[in-house]
């Protein structure tokens, strides 16, 4: 199976909710009046897209079809796909592919970074980088034990220290380890916070001031987000961006959910780039975003 295939068999449940929507559309005849339009806003929105991004899109759709005379329904729904990827942010760079590079992973508890940062340690072994892993999640034992796991499984060095260290001091830790065997690409993992936990998000300022100080390579920090949270994961990624300057999304569990459109809310409404997006539970599951791959597979649109 092709990834677009998996890409568009994980986003199943969101294409039939839009899909059931468009037939109601249909249904109404081919004609481009309002009543089109506010229904086509209110079938993004209710894919989780966003108020904003929804308004953006049908706006856009609006323009093309009077500038390119567009006669029907159909034909403006054939430019969705690509109004749907315009909203996306390019990122500046690929943090996982971009080295010498330090990436610490942050999120809520549950969202996946601890299964994240072993793919990517795998599949950046596989595309030749030297890989070190952190275990700056100090708080819960499995995921040090998950990370040996995914460490074995690469043939990387897991860092880590006793349960309830100082997050801090592992990634300092981290860091030093990594200069003295020349790692090229380190992934750090951190506990999960609570984005409305004021002192947890303050530790976690910490953490990452301190390996910004420490740190000879650029850092980068990156928000791993549970699609199945929908419009939760936008506050979410709010917080967490307001507090530390997030430098892009990885989104997990995309296979699992009806709000695959949240993707496109987080980056248009944060400013965020997807960097990567994850299907399944494999290694293959888990792959570089393209915005116009995503948009066909989340609305049922071409592919290849």
């Amino acid at each position: 199976m092709s990834w677009f295939d998996r890409l568009s068999e994980g986003l199943s449940r969101t294409r039939e909710q839009f899909s059931e929507s468009m037939n109601v559309l249909f249904n109404r005849g081919p004609n481009l009046d309002q009543d089109f339009y506010d229904s086509l806003e209110e079938a993004l929105i209710q894919g989780d897209m966003g108020a904003i991004s929804a308004s953006e899109i049908v706006e856009q759709l609006q323009e093309t079809a009077k500038r390119k005379a567009l006669p029907d329904a159909h034909s403006v729904l054939e430019l969705l796909a690509e109004t749907i990827a315009d909203r996306f942010v390019e990122p500046e760079h690929d943090p996982f592919d971009t080295v010498p590079g330090v990436v610490l992973f942050v999120g809520i508890n549950g969202a996946g970074k601890t299964t994240t940062v072993g793919k990517l340690a795998k599949a950046a072994v596989d595309a030749g980088h030297r890989v070190l892993i952190g275990s700056a999640d100090t708080f819960r034992a499995a995921a040090i034990e998950q990370l040996d796991v995914w460490g074995e499984r690469a043939g990387v060095e897991v860092v880590k220290r006793e349960r309830g260290s100082d997050p801090a001091s592992v990634c300092y830790d981290v860091i030093e380890r990594a200069e003295e065997i020349g790692a090229e690409l380190v992934l750090i993992d951190t506990s999960g916070r609570l984005h409305t936990s004021v002192d947890l998000m303050r530790e976690l300022e910490k953490v990452v001031n301190v390996t910004r100080k420490r740190s000879k390579a650029p850092v980068s920090v990156v928000l791993v987000m549970d699609a199945t949270t929908g419009q939760n994961g936008l506050s979410q990624a709010r917080e967490f961006n307001r507090a530390l300057q997030l430098d892009g999304v990885v989104i997990t569990k995309l296979d699992g959910t009806a709000k695959g459109g949240i993707a496109v809310a987080v980056s248009r409404e944060i400013g965020l780039p997807i960097l990567r997006i994850g299907v399944g539970e494999s290694i293959d599951d888990m792959r570089p975003f393209d915005a116009l791959e995503y948009a066909h597979a989340l609305i049922g649109e071409g592919g290849n």
